[in-house]
C-alpha cells in the first residue's frame, strides 16, 4: 500500500506537471509585456496624464498614453480606457477595456471601467453581463451587487432586485444608498410591513430623508 507521504509526494508531482504549462504561460507574458515596457519613460506619460485629466483635458491626456501605448499592456489599456471615456470617445474606451480584460481576466477594476462606456453606449445586458462576472470571481462584492439590483429595480423586475439588494444589506446594514434601494424594491413589491422598517431605518441614517418620507407617506 503507498504510504501517506509517497501519495502526497506524487500528487504533488503531478500538480506540478499540470501547472507547468500554466507557470510558462506567465513567464512568457511576463518577458513580453512586464520586462519589454520602458518604465521611466511610462511613469512620465502616466504622471502627466493625471495632470492634464486633473484640468480636464481629456483629449490632451489621451494623446499623452497613446505615445506609450502598448496593446500587451494591461496598465495602458485600463488608463487608456479611463480617460478614453472620460474624453467622451466611448467606443475606443470599450475596446482598451475589453483588452484589459483579455490580458487579466480575473481582474475586477477592468470590468467595473468596462460598464462605464458600455452604460454610456446603452449595452446595458452587456453591463449585466461584466456585473455577473465580477460576482463570478467575487460573490459578496457589494458594488456589483448593488448596481445589478438598481438595474432590476429601473426594468421593474423587484424579485431580482430583492435578491441582489438583500446581499448588500445583510454586509452593509447602515449604508443608506442600498438601505433605501432595499426599502423601495420592499414596497414596489407590496411588502408594505418590511418597506415601513427600512424606511424608518433610512431615517436613523439621514433624518428627514426625502425619499424615505415620500415612500413611508405611501404606506397606508
Amino acid at each position: 500500500m503507498e504510504t501517506l507521504a509517497g501519495a502526497i509526494a506524487g500528487l504533488r508531482m503531478r500538480m506540478f506537471r499540470l501547472l507547468m504549462p500554466g507557470m510558462m504561460a506567465v513567464l512568457i507574458l511576463l518577458s513580453g509585456s512586464l520586462f519589454a515596457q520602458n518604465y521611466p519613460v511610462m511613469q512620465e506619460a502616466f504622471a502627466r496624464s493625471y495632470e492634464l485629466e486633473k484640468a480636464k483635458k481629456y483629449a490632451e491626456a489621451v494623446t499623452v498614453i497613446k505615445k506609450v501605448f502598448r496593446e500587451d499592456s494591461y496598465e495602458a489599456n485600463l488608463r487608456l480606457g479611463w480617460i478614453s471615456y472620460e474624453a467622451g470617445n466611448h467606443s475606443e474606451s470599450a475596446a482598451c477595456y475589453l483588452r484589459a480584460i483579455k490580458l487579466r481576466p480575473y481582474a475586477i477594476e477592468a470590468k467595473f471601467g468596462y460598464v462605464h462606456p458600455l452604460g454610456a453606449l446603452g449595452n446595458w445586458d452587456q453591463v449585466i453581463r461584466q456585473y455577473n462576472d465580477i460576482l463570478s470571481i467575487s460573490p459578496h462584492n457589494t458594488y456589483a451587487n448593488y448596481y445589478l439590483g438598481q438595474i432590476y429595480y429601473v426594468r421593474k423586475d423587484y424579485l431580482k432586485a430583492l435578491k441582489y439588494l438583500e446581499k448588500v444589506v445583510n454586509l452593509y446594514p447602515m449604508d443608506y444608498d442600498a438601505l433605501v434601494l432595499y426599502a423601495w424594491i420592499n414596497l414596489r413589491m407590496g411588502k408594505m410591513r418590511e418597506a415601513q422598517v427600512l424606511f424608518n431605518k433610512v431615517l436613523l441614517i439621514r433624518p428627514k430623508d426625502p425619499s424615505a418620507l415620500e415612500g413611508l407617506s405611501m404606506i397606508k
